[in-house]
């Protein structure tokens, strides 16, 4: 699951600090093991889904038969104030 790659609102601004501070260590989570809809076993790639409480979601290129892969395109909380609290 993708996220955003920094974690200040602007980093640019911050002339002081150099912008590697600002990285965000979650801005890709892997998960495995998750569960899904037996629909989706037909997925292709770049179908998109909207997976409840997550987000949107597309069907990766690496994706096979018998192993999906979808990578977060939007999350459904997308302000910075809400997802920094």
């Amino acid at each position: 699951m993708y996220d955003r790659l920094f974690n200040h609102e602007d980093p640019a601004g911050q002339k002081d600090e150099d912008y590697r501070n600002f990285l965000n260590p979650d801005s890709l989570k892997i998960l495995k093991g998750c569960k899904v809809e037996p629909s989706l076993a037909s997925a292709k790639p770049l179908d998109t889904f909207q997976f409840q409480r997550l987000g949107y979601f597309c069907v990766d290129y690496d994706s096979s038969d018998d192993k999906l892969v979808f990578n977060r395109t939007v999350q459904l909380k997308d302000t910075w104030a809400k997802l920094n609290k």
